[in-house]
């Protein structure tokens, strides 16, 4: 497995092998499937849009609808607009979306279409809604496509009224539906009126009632959308991918924003329970907050002999990454190799001020990377325990490493999208993935008289 892999790199700037990415439309795709009543458009051919839902649906073993404005040779030379036009139409009337979120493809930009100008054009039904954004695939990351069509809904819909609705905007970035479960758990807790922009919990984890519902219960609706441009304040999450739709809101709403990390561990947990209980004017933290954060400190003192000192490698989506991080370091362990496929010099900035913080020495983060330059510093250096996506598990059977799944996409197991990282319960459950994952390394791997019973 992966035997030829060189242990000694070079910098490559045209060619990515085994990439720690995939492309814009995909999360163009999953942004808009956490808006209520909507239907994404891909504008561009069938197969890419085939790709982006195949994606999407191994990850959350859901279905993940969408459309296509199905470019043929004569699009690819004469321009989409006719496709996109006879498309939406099409959608509306057999499909009855409450709104179409048309993102672009390499295809139809390369080309130049003007969407805009396509959507202006258009017969919209009364009371319904087209929007769309720019994404195309070889610029960024899916990253980057999942803000870009955040920013999208907000610059066609958002509005202020004038009159502010005392409500707290929360962007909680690219999470599944089990972390923004829990952080509407937490927001709950703490007395907080937000409205949550985008939401795909009870959409990308609806369940099974013997009936199909194309547009499920879950998704932030279009009214809240609207209102989000009548908030007091927008609380973005995620440096790298909730920076562009804080700004995009205030450019266009004079809505004031605050962007904090993922809350993935005790410390960034800690800034986001404090930042909402502030915004809440709560007085208090609530007891069962208190209580998950001192169970979670207790499991992290049981357990520490099991991964204090060791080294981790951790790759994936930027923000998850610099979340991970922080909290391996929380533990006593190193990550000494931190690695995302999205271009961001924000990531290496902010990954280089939290190792100088706690004193890590010797470490290596890099963005616009792939896994197999990852692979190659492992072979030069071993670690302990590899986090990431699904994508690591070759390094992971070639190396003989533990190996962690987390973040997007994990395609070869079931259950985790339901299950939170971020979150003091979050936390609980990545000190058991990484706790149990080096101790089933020391089971399988020691010599018979020193298999251990109780650990």
């Amino acid at each position: 497995m992966l035997d030829f892999t060189p242990p000694s790199s070079v910098e490559r700037v045209a060619l990515r092998i085994n990439p720690c990415k995939t492309c814009q439309p995909v999360g163009a795709m999953y942004a808009a499937l956490g808006v209520h009543g909507c239907m994404p458009l891909s504008h561009g051919s069938q197969g890419c849009a085939s790709y982006h839902r195949t994606v999407l649906s191994r990850h959350f073993k859901e279905p993940a609808i969408a459309v296509s404005s199905s470019f043929t040779e004569g699009a690819s030379v004469f321009g989409g607009g006719s496709n996109i036009k006879t498309g939406v139409k099409n959608v509306f009337d057999i499909y009855k979306p409450d709104i179409i979120a048309v993102h672009t493809t390499c295809l139809s930009e390369t080309i130049g279409d003007d969407v805009r100008s396509f959507i202006q054009e258009m017969t919209v039904p009364d009371g319904k809604h087209v929007v769309h954004a720019n994404t195309p695939s070889y610029v960024g990351s899916h990253v980057t496509g999942y803000y870009n069509m955040m920013c999208g809904f907000i610059n066609y819909l958002s509005a202020s009224t004038g009159q502010s609705n005392g409500r707290v905007a929360v962007f909680p970035g690219w999470m599944n539906p089990g972390d923004l479960r829990e952080l509407r758990s937490l927001l709950e807790s703490l007395s907080l009126d937000f409205v949550m922009f985008p939401d795909q919990s009870g959409v990308m984890d609806s369940p099974l009632l013997g009936h199909y519902d194309m547009y499920p219960d879950g998704g932030t609706t279009i009214p809240e959308i609207v209102s989000l441009g009548d908030c007091r304040t927008a609380l973005g999450l995620g440096d790298v991918i909730s920076t562009e739709p804080c700004r995009a809101l205030e450019r266009k709403c004079k809505v004031p924003h605050r962007v904090l990390p993922y809350p993935i561990g005790v410390e960034n947990t800690d800034d986001f329970v404090m930042e909402a209980a502030s915004l809440s004017g709560i007085g208090s933290i609530p007891p069962c907050v208190e209580r998950e954060r001192g169970q979670l400190i207790d499991i992290m003192v049981d357990s520490h002999q099991n991964y204090a000192g060791k080294t981790a490698a951790v790759f994936g989506d930027p923000d998850t990454v610099l979340g991970l991080m922080s909290f391996v370091l929380e533990l006593g362990m190193t990550p000494i190799y931190s690695v995302t496929g999205t271009p961001s010099e924000k990531f290496e900035a902010e990954a280089e001020k939290l190792l100088k913080k706690h004193g890590a020495e010797g470490c290596r983060a890099k963005s616009n990377a792939d896994l197999f330059e990852l692979h190659q510093w492992i072979k030069r250096e071993r670690v302990d325990v590899l986090i990431g996506t699904t994508y690591g598990k070759q390094i992971a059977k070639a190396e003989d490493i533990p190996f962690v799944r987390a973040g997007f996409p994990v395609l070869d197991r079931y259950v985790h999208s339901y299950m939170p990282i971020v979150g003091y319960k979050g936390a609980m459950r990545l000190v058991e993935m990484i706790a149990n994952a080096l101790m089933e390394y020391r089971d399988r791997t020691c010599a018979d008289e020193d298999l251990e019973i109780v650990m």
